[in-house]
């Protein structure tokens, strides 16, 4: 009967480490970052207008979202990846349009080394985008 009442309490604190190590899908979800839950909503543009980009937002090597005045965001995915655009974050382009279009290139600029570009990339469609809420 000792031993019946020993193993008890040993059986019950192996199932409570077990229940501690296994993750649960909700705490899974909570470490997507907020820019790749983004749903897309509408056709996908080739051109946006100039005025109105209020702010863009690199997250990586090949999306860009260009927040709009009006509260419109667009996401620019670039069929390559343009090396340095997520490290760097910052990019220029030139263009002779009050719009900026998929047929048109943007340069790295290097932020740490005295204005020095890096490579120079095409971008792709512009797709209207909404961001989840702020948790």
């Amino acid at each position: 009967m000792h031993r019946s009442f020993l193993a008890l309490p040993l059986a019950g604190a192996a199932i409570a480490l077990a229940a501690v190590a296994i993750p649960t899908q909700s705490s899974a979800e909570d470490e997507i970052p907020r820019w790749q839950q983004a749903e897309a909503v509408g056709e996908a543009e080739n051109c946006i207008s100039l005025n109105r980009i209020r702010n863009t937002r690199v997250h990586d090597d090949r999306t860009i979202d260009f927040h709009m005045s009006g509260g419109d965001v667009y996401r620019n995915t670039l069929p390559q990846d343009c090396n340095g655009l997520g490290f760097e974050e910052a990019f220029s382009y030139r263009t002779s349009l009050s719009r900026l279009c998929s047929t048109d290139i943007i340069t790295v600029v290097r932020t740490g080394g005295g204005g020095n570009f890096g490579p120079s990339c095409g971008l792709g469609q512009f797709q209207p985008i909404e961001l989840p809420e702020r948790g």
